[in-house]
């Protein structure tokens, strides 16, 4: 159902209620998600973005029924993931005639996708689609925000970022804009959502939001592909971006782990507990891996100074809940964090030094060769343990290297 931003720019996208999971079975998104996409009704009629390719007949079917498939005169393709260009097949299907504007990396991407040969028109930073009545769209590249092919648009005259994937959530919702959900959940799947996908391109991120600052245009509303619409304040979440683009962190210590048979399980408690009574400003969570959320788990890390991976050591290595973890470190590429690696054994014990050297590769100062107990820890080991956790708070008072 088309839901209007201002006098010409509607909505025209879907809500998604049921959706558990993203990207396959990478990312969770318990609070389901939206696939935003806009039509611009001025002396031209633009479409920005479609939809997910399951909601495809759904949505040309809705453009159809408001008067809108025949009147498009240009899509405008931001980004190729099928979340966003998923109804491109079913729209052209009906509309062949329609020229897509697109980066040269988004006909790279559409064509890999859907091996069409449909009308590209390429632009790049700073051209201009002109929409009629004095106003126009202004086309920014944004490499790795976060795909080669990703750009945003910018409406003149009423002063819109269309933003995609940048400064979005995966947030079902009726309401339109930031101001009317429930502001600590919209910030948790706002931060979620950056920690688990955005991260690795930090750098690129801050350098790009410096780039269109630098611009000095004026922005009413920022329209993102997922989630709320921001126009209470929408620079905010800009300022969060910069924010967590540099080594972000909180007075926060994570505790990821996985258990066979409670040893390990007992150590991150004993770990907690002593890291808590050793610094009682810290924040400190503990999540065993097999039973918690990753990305919830990732989210907490993105947060935290520091973080403790423990695992007991099997076939000489790791269990497998902590190894998908460690691989997933090493691909986000956090900043400014410190680490160490805990875990029991039986027989040959080399968890702690796999996790360990696993924490490095993914950028983490490793702050000493990390604790292990022999079997089920008993009350000595445990007495151990506490004074390990004391210590480990100690190393990690001073600001951390983020060189790496």
């Amino acid at each position: 159902m088309k839901k209007a931003l201002n006098a010409t720019v509607s909505w025209v996208g879907k809500v998604d209620w049921e959706l558990a999971r993203f990207h396959g079975d990478e990312y969770s998104t318990h609070k389901g998600s939206s696939y935003n996409s806009y039509v611009v009704e001025e002396g031209q009629t633009v479409l920005i973005d479609t939809v997910w390719k399951p909601f495809a007949k759904e949505f040309v079917d809705n453009l159809e029924a408001e008067g809108l498939l025949a009147k498009l005169d240009a899509i405008i393709a931001q980004h190729a993931e099928i979340d966003h260009s998923g109804a491109l097949p079913e729209l052209l299907r009906r509309r062949p005639d329609l020229p897509i504007y697109c980066t040269a990396n988004g006909i790279k991407s559409l064509k890999g996708h859907y091996h069409a040969d449909w009308d590209f028109r390429v632009v790049k930073t700073g051209d201009e689609f002109d929409l009629g009545n004095g106003k126009k769209l202004i086309f920014i590249e944004a490499p790795m925000l976060h795909w080669p092919d990703s750009m945003f648009s910018y409406m003149t005259g009423d002063a819109i970022l269309f933003s995609n994937d940048a400064f979005g959530q995966h947030l079902a919702t009726e309401k339109l804009f930031n101001d009317l959900v429930d502001q600590d959940e919209l910030f948790v799947e706002c931060i979620k959502y950056y920690a688990n996908i955005l991260t690795p391109f930090s750098a690129l991120v801050d350098r790009k939001i410096q780039e269109v600052l630098a611009l000095g245009l004026p922005v009413a509303m920022i329209a993102t592909s997922h989630g709320v619409i921001w126009r209470d304040n929408p620079t905010q979440i800009v300022l969060k971006y910069l924010e967590w683009a540099r080594a972000y962190q909180e007075d926060r210590v994570t505790i990821l782990y996985d258990t066979m048979w409670e040893g390990t399980r007992a150590l991150a408690d004993a770990l907690a507990r002593a890291i808590s009574q050793a610094s009682p400003q810290t924040a400190v969570v503990a999540h065993c891996l097999s039973k918690f959320d990753k990305n919830d788990a990732l989210t907490d890390v993105f947060r935290s100074k520091a973080v403790l991976i423990g695992s007991p050591t099997i076939n000489k290595g790791v269990l497998t809940a902590v190894a998908g973890l460690l691989e997933e470190l090493k691909g986000l590429r956090f900043k400014g964090k410190r680490a160490a690696a805990f875990g029991t054994y039986g027989w040959s014990g080399e968890s702690v030094n796999l996790i360990s050297e696993a924490l490095v590769t993914a950028g983490f100062e490793v702050v000493d060769g990390g604790f292990r107990a022999l079997w089920n820890p008993d009350a000595p080991a445990l007495v151990a343990a506490a004074e390990y956790g004391k210590a480990f708070a100690a190393k990690i008072t001073r600001p951390a290297e983020t060189s790496k």
